[in-house]
Order: structure tokens, then sequence, then C-alpha cells
């Protein structure tokens, strides 16, 4: 099932650890998938400044 144009995608998790995680999220007043993207967004975003500040010092070595 997908909602508002996004696909649904397949992971593999163990029952006690998906059903924890639902507590985890239910908590936070968030759905399973909305805090999975955030999670991923906000990993997304330190990958892409790590690369970033990478290149940047390399750029400066190569000067």
């Amino acid at each position: 099932m997908t909602t508002k144009g996004t696909p649904g995608r397949v992971i593999r998790i163990d029952d006690e650890t998906w059903a924890e995680y639902g507590e985890v999220c239910e908590a936070k007043g968030l759905s399973r998938a909305s805090d999975l993207r955030v999670y991923m967004k906000r990993e997304i975003s330190a990958h892409r400044r790590r690369v970033r500040d990478e290149n940047a010092a390399r750029n400066i070595a190569d000067s």
C-alpha cells in the first residue's frame, strides 16, 4: 500500500524488534515510516556534509 505517491518498500526485521519499534514510534507520535524517513534524511544530510568537507579539504590541499 502506498500513500501520497510514495512506493512501498520491503525490509526484513524480526517481529520483536518491529513491535518494540512500533511502541517507540507511537511514543514519539510518528508512524514507523515517518520515523524511518526522518532518520534516512538525517543520514543523507550528514553524508553529504562529510563528502563536501572532504572535497573542500582536498581542494585546499591541492591549492
